[in-house]
Formats: structure tokens, sequence, C-alpha cells
């Protein structure tokens, strides 16, 4: 039998059950068939641009390349994303640019070439979707650089949730500069 008490103190529990858990937005369908979050970076479409836009804010800069229709993209979104602590920490400490891997927008890459999306995904060898990429803290000296060398890390293809936001703690705490990803994880796990 429901008795006002019992209500009452269901909802109490209920409503307590929910602090502290924000509920994360939901992505955004766009024309080109990819799902995007509005806490994505809107962009010129100029990489070193976009780099130092990001840590003059105190955040690092990642690029998300995707692709319509693909699965693991989705699920990057509906369920990596859709988790409140993964959304605050990638939001509060990098600015993501999202790529079409067969876009046909012009991007300025750090050396000054002006690419298709399409084109700029063949120049870094981008062939799995989703494809993260992760550059340096600033963009100085990437002009120069070779491009397999401008990136600090890259995961290509569909990572589970957590090993997702250890990735991106692991280029936030600059990790890289002393180990690999795997050994990363091995001691966050550990």
């Amino acid at each position: 039998m429901i008795t006002r008490r019992g209500l009452l103190i269901g909802s109490g529990v209920a409503a307590l059950a929910g602090i502290g858990r924000a509920r994360a937005e939901e992505p955004v369908l766009t024309e080109d068939g990819l799902y995007r979050q509005s806490w994505f970076i809107e962009s010129f479409l100029e990489l070193a641009d976009d780099l130092d836009a990001a840590a003059k804010r105190g955040k690092r800069f990642a690029v998300m390349w995707e692709l319509k229709g693909c699965p693991y993209c989705k699920e990057t979104h509906f369920v990596n994303f859709a988790r409140p602590d993964i959304a605050d920490f990638v939001r509060s400490n990098f600015d993501i640019l999202q790529l079409n891997m067969i876009g046909s927008r012009k991007v300025t890459d750090f050396d000054g070439a002006e690419l298709t999306e399409k084109q700029l995904a063949g120049k870094y060898g981008i062939r799995y979707s989703p494809t993260f990429q992760f550059f340096p803290p600033n963009a100085a000296g990437l002009k120069e650089m070779a491009v397999e060398r401008r990136e600090v890390a890259r995961i290509a293809g569909y990572l589970r949730p957590d090993d997702f936001l250890a990735l991106f703690r692991y280029v936030r705490e600059n990790a890289y500069e002393t180990k690999s990803f795997r050994d990363f994880l091995r001691a966050a796990n550990g």
C-alpha cells in the first residue's frame, strides 16, 4: 500500500540520487550526417589559430575525424560524451574541432597549406573513424615539423568510456612525454 509518507520518502531518495549528476546534452545530427556536441568549437578552419585560441583559454586542442554513418562515431557521441564526467572533463580541458573525413570544407593546415577536409585526412593518414588527433600545447614549430611528428597522441577507432576519458587525461597531463598510452592505462589501473 502506498502512503503519503512512503511516497515522500521515495521521491526524496529519487531526488537525492540525481544530485551531482548533470545530464549530458544530446548531440545534434548535422546536415552532413555527423553528430555534433554543442560545445565543439566553431572555427574558421585554420588549425594554428584554433590551437593558439585553445592555449589562450588554458585548454588543449584536438581534432575529431568522423564519417557519415559511422556506428563508432555515433557510439562516441551517445555513450562516451553522454557520461557527464567525460563531457565535463573534455569540455573543460579541450577545444574539439570536428572534421569530416570526406568533407569538402577548406582547412588551413599548420604549414599554411589550404586543403579540403578529405585532402587533409589523406595528408595525415586518417583512415578510421572516429580518429582523435591531439596536438602540442602551442603551435610553435609545427609549421616546420614533418606531418607525422606534429601530433602528441592519436587514437583511431572507438574506445570504451573509461579508456576514452583516460586518453584525454593522458594528453592533459602531458603523460605522452614519458610513457605510452598503454603504460599510462596500466599505471592508472594498477
